[in-house]
């Protein structure tokens, strides 16, 4: 499996990451995730739909919780056709007892512990962790990436606003 180092750092320590370098204009991987009830989840399972996919390290930390808290926020003004993935390694479990607690329902939570199918497949699983690197990928209909920020400092927000907008151009 392709390493790749300089991409990302947590608090300025240089990380690798683990799988493809991939880019705007490139297709998707289709992966296999848990989602909140243990059940295997797949791309295929978000047919005809806009897809925003923010991976994240982990829901309970603080950086984590504020940006699924906001694509939270924005995914209740999207309508249908964009759907909000976020995906951690966290257990399905405790992700399910975050969303409760937060009162997360507009967002999907998707849990890639298991096989880490996600981060290896899209790149952004972190070697030195076993965590996924802070990143949001933007995918069309066709699952075609139309724009993805992979954050350069695990500890920093993304831009909401580009991630946002660039989801509403495609529908």
């Amino acid at each position: 499996m392709q390493e790749r180092k300089g991409i990302t750092a947590i608090e300025g320590n240089p990380l690798t990451l683990i799988g493809p370098d991939l880019k705007i204009g490139d297709k998707a991987p289709d992966f296999t995730v848990a989602d909140n009830n243990m059940a295997p989840s797949s791309l295929k399972d978000f047919k005809e739909k806009v897809i925003i996919i923010s991976a994240v390290p982990s829901l309970d930390t603080p950086v984590c919780d504020i940006e699924t808290q906001k694509f939270n926020s924005e995914a209740a003004k999207l309508g249908d056709s964009i759907k909000i993935i976020t995906i951690s390694m966290d257990l399905p479990f405790a992700q399910k007892r975050w969303c409760g607690a937060n009162n997360v329902d507009n967002v999907i939570t998707l849990s890639d512990h298991k096989d880490a199918s996600f981060g290896t497949l899209f790149g952004v699983l972190i070697k030195e962790l076993r965590l996924l690197a802070r990143s949001v990928f933007v995918l069309d209909e066709e699952r075609i990436i139309r724009d993805m920020i992979i954050l350069d400092e695990v500890t920093n927000e993304p831009d909401y606003n580009r991630i946002i907008e660039s989801a509403k151009k495609l529908i």
